[in-house]
């Protein structure tokens, strides 16, 4: 199958940080070039929810972005902006672009979960694209989100925003995915997209999907990749046994609280020795032992070698 010009496999990466809430730089490189180092990775995705970045400066979020262009210069970058207000998010999108990124995706401001005008949905969206001046990636929220998860007329309308060529669809429920996948086929079949919800992704990819911008491939690339793989060769019982084991990992890592994922996530890749530390930048806590080691049982089997 011809990949997807705006689709791919892209790691949401998390972003290492130091006790005191500074940015461990070194931590950063070295987490970017071991994700990167699995075959089959189109890009990356920063400051997402994973990547912290809605505790992130303007000037942090652009180091972070200017860090991944000189680890892989060859790979493809997407940037994500959350901040409230449209003129904040629209100066986060030129300084991304600035930085390096190859496109940005739009992550729904968290006051929207309260509810949210479809009017200023678009007005937002259309303020971050023009500002970006390149593609533009929406975001799909959970179907419990509130105002994250778009209506099928709200997303209708930031369909027709010309740059947007791609959507991270997070619904995390494969009706609503599907419903999101069928739309987006009808009204722009050329905007790829991506499935979203880790403990999904097999439903997913077999309903159709032009990639996936996940955080556990941030933990465990190949086995997304993999997955990827086998679904489109229609290797159905090797696709299951790979989702088996990422639903049993995701199920923890984006048990409630949600906000704990980052801390999770940071928490797995501590105990794998690939990042010095699992600091969080506060107010977030740090996973207690006995969690971690729930999350190190799950992740166990994850690192089993595929062809075992």
């Amino acid at each position: 199958m011809t990949a997807h010009p705006h689709g791919g496999i892209y790691a949401a990466t998390i972003c290492p940080m130091r006790a005191d809430g500074a940015l461990d730089l070194d931590s950063l490189d070295a987490h970017f070039a071991a994700v990167l180092a699995t075959g089959g990775l189109d890009g990356l995705l920063l400051n997402g929810h994973a990547g912290e970045g809605i505790f992130l400066s303007r000037d942090e979020a652009a180091t972070v972005v200017r860090h991944a262009k000189a680890i892989a210069p060859a790979k493809r970058v997407l940037a994500a902006v959350s901040a409230e207000s449209t003129a904040e998010a629209a100066a986060d999108a030129r300084a991304a672009r600035a930085a390096g990124a190859d496109g940005i995706m739009v992550f729904a401001p968290f006051s929207w979960a309260l509810g949210a005008d479809p009017r200023a949905i678009v007005a937002h969206h259309k303020g971050i694209a023009e500002a970006a001046e390149g593609p533009v990636y929406l975001f799909q929220g959970s179907v419990g989100s509130g105002g994250l998860h778009y209506a099928p007329d709200t997303l209708a309308a930031l369909l027709e925003i010309e740059a947007v060529v791609g959507i991270k669809e997070g619904s995390w429920e494969t009706r609503a995915y599907e419903d999101t996948l069928r739309q987006t086929r009808a009204l722009r079949p050329e905007v790829a997209v991506m499935a979203s919800g880790d403990e999904h992704l097999f439903a997913c990819f077999q309903l159709g999907s032009d990639g996936s911008a996940v955080s556990l491939a941030a933990v465990v690339p190949d086995l997304i990749v993999a997955l990827d793989t086998h679904v489109r060769a229609g290797e159905t019982d090797a696709a299951l046994t790979i989702h088996r084991k990422l639903f049993a990992l995701a199920k923890l890592v984006y048990a409630r609280p949600g906000h704990l994922a980052a801390a999770r996530l940071k928490a797995c890749l501590a105990r794998l020795g690939r990042i010095d530390s699992p600091a969080c930048r506060a107010p977030t806590p740090p996973i207690d032992p006995a969690e971690t080691d729930r999350l190190a049982a799950a992740l166990a089997p994850c690192l089993e070698d595929l062809d075992a």
